[in-house]
């Protein structure tokens, strides 16, 4: 029996889309909130959980300033922002969601999840959830993949 894993999938280069460009235009004005005309490092923090839903680590932050900011600049000016914000949409994993939500539920670090995981994670996020509805959810993901 073969087995499959989410990283076993090649990853597809997006192509960065006008719409693309204004949000990261729009996300670049809200954060520059004093209008300094470039981003500092909470600045970029913000702005890459707003554009992908999660803070950037210590070490991601750094190498993205590294990356973006020019000798003579204080932060990472729009021009650059795009530029960086293009390439990480670009080259985002298809399966990051998935990844982090199956090992949000997968607390034991087993790398398959069993009916307990979805009581456990649903009893923290939903408690007033009724069991039967975890029960489906839990059939449901063996439906889902089962036709994937």
């Amino acid at each position: 029996m073969e087995m499959c894993s989410l990283t076993h999938f090649a990853r597809k280069q997006r192509e960065i889309t006008d719409i693309d460009k204004m949000k990261f235009e729009t996300v670049y004005e809200l954060c520059d909130t004093e209008k300094k005309g470039y981003l500092n490092r909470e600045d970029l923090k913000m702005a890459v959980v707003m554009l992908f839903g999660y803070k950037p680590s210590k070490s991601e932050t750094n190498m993205l300033m590294d990356q973006a900011q020019a000798k003579d600049s204080p932060g990472v000016c729009i021009e650059m922002f795009a530029c960086l914000m293009g390439r990480k949409l670009s080259s985002d994993d298809h399966y990051q969601k998935t990844r982090q939500i199956f090992n949000t539920f997968d607390v034991n670090c087993r790398g398959f999840l069993k009916l307990e995981d979805f009581r456990a994670a649903f009893s923290r996020v939903a408690p007033r959830l009724p069991e039967r509805t975890v029960l489906e959810a839990f059939r449901g993901v063996f439906v889902w993949n089962a036709l994937d």
